[in-house]
């Protein structure tokens, strides 16, 4: 963890509302990333060394992502660029703008590094978002690392029809992505993960193909509270439908404990989802032979939670409340400490320690 982080950062931002904390966080990382100085200040501190990986046809300076829900709009892509990011996921956007949950609805847990939210799926829409990242585009400001975009169910479109919801969302951004992450795994917008089951998963993947015009990567995020049968489900009917890959996972309503933040309504990610997480990474590795790319997110505080999800079949990782609760240190010290890892095992690639433990 950096010095500064822990001595001065840290101590304000826990005294402060989690989401204000947030948004007040986001604000300052886009002034900073706004200039060349202040991104080559940013790389300077932060940026890990170069550790390639080659996945869903898209190449990564590194495994590690920023998962989705930490820049929802898309406010401050180059400055996760600049930290050092392989890659960058952005949303939740819905098709329709949407103030998500009543406030307040993030709550911070210290003492278990894990966060409880609800927000709600909190975004301007597909519209105002095709708006903002196409300003940036014309202002050369999206990151040159993969851009993927997550996309969820607008609150208030019937379940029905879902399927439409998400393919309008991908023809509206069609155009910035890398690829896209289908989010039917929210706990936060009532009934939604209902829509894991195989036929209305099937629709919505297969009304997305018909709109995904640059035929870019489609995945899947999928809960952590997933019985196996229905786990088997969703990995049968997204490779049928053709998805790339998957995304596990997404956060959990399990909690470890009681106490006043745990008995929180809402999604738990953080330290108590690192090893349930990396169970259904294992899961879905057996499930598909390790023969299906995997972003494994869930509970990464440091590099050994990494390697434990790359050898159980993770190809990509993604970051959240580690940020949150470590700085942004923790993404050097995950990277570097993922390639001193491989030099130690004797590994020359990522690749060969994908799966490792399955062997």
């Amino acid at each position: 963890m950096g010095l500064g982080f822990r001595l001065f950062v840290r101590p304000l931002l826990a005294v402060m509302d989690s989401e204000k904390a947030h948004a007040r966080s986001l604000f300052m990382l886009r002034i900073q990333s706004s200039s060349f100085i202040g991104r080559f200040f940013l790389r300077a501190l932060y940026s890990p060394h170069e550790l390639p990986q080659r996945c869903l046809d898209l190449d990564f300076s590194n495994p590690l992502g920023l998962a989705a829900g930490m820049d929802k709009k898309g406010e401050a892509l180059k400055g996760w660029e600049s930290m050092g990011f392989g890659f960058i996921e952005m949303g939740g956007i819905t098709m329709l703008e949407q103030q998500g949950n009543p406030k307040p609805r993030m709550f911070r847990s210290s003492p278990h590094q894990g966060l409880i939210n609800r927000m709600g799926f909190n975004n301007p829409g597909s519209e105002k978002t095709q708006k903002r990242l196409l300003k940036s585009l014309n202002r050369g400001g999206l990151p040159k690392v993969p851009l993927l975009i997550n996309i969820g169910k607008s609150k208030d479109t019937p379940l029905e029809k879902a399927s439409a919801d998400y393919a309008t969302t991908v023809a509206c951004l069609n155009g910035f992505a890398d690829a896209f992450v289908i989010n039917v795994s929210s706990p936060n917008t009532p009934g939604l993960r209902k829509l894991q089951s195989g036929d209305e998963l099937k629709k919505i993947i297969e009304a997305c193909q018909l709109k995904n015009e640059r035929q870019i990567p489609l995945l899947v995020k999928v809960s952590p509270d997933l019985s196996d049968d229905d786990l088997a489900t969703v990995v049968q009917v997204a490779q049928e439908s053709g998805c790339a890959g998957i995304v596990a996972t997404n956060t959990t309503t399990s909690r470890p404990d009681e106490g006043k933040i745990m008995s929180q309504e809402g999604g738990l990610s953080g330290k108590p989802l690192n090893d349930l997480s990396t169970q259904m990474i294992r899961k879905i590795a057996d499930l598909t032979d390790g023969n299906w790319p995997i972003i494994g997110v869930g509970g990464i505080c440091d590099a050994e939670d990494a390697w434990q999800k790359i050898i159980n079949g993770a190809s990509l990782i993604q970051i959240y409340s580690t940020l949150v609760f470590n700085g942004p240190s923790s993404i050097k010290d995950i990277v570097n400490g993922l390639k001193k890892r491989l030099k130690d095992e004797g590994l020359s690639s990522l690749n060969e320690a994908v799966g490792l433990a399955r062997m």
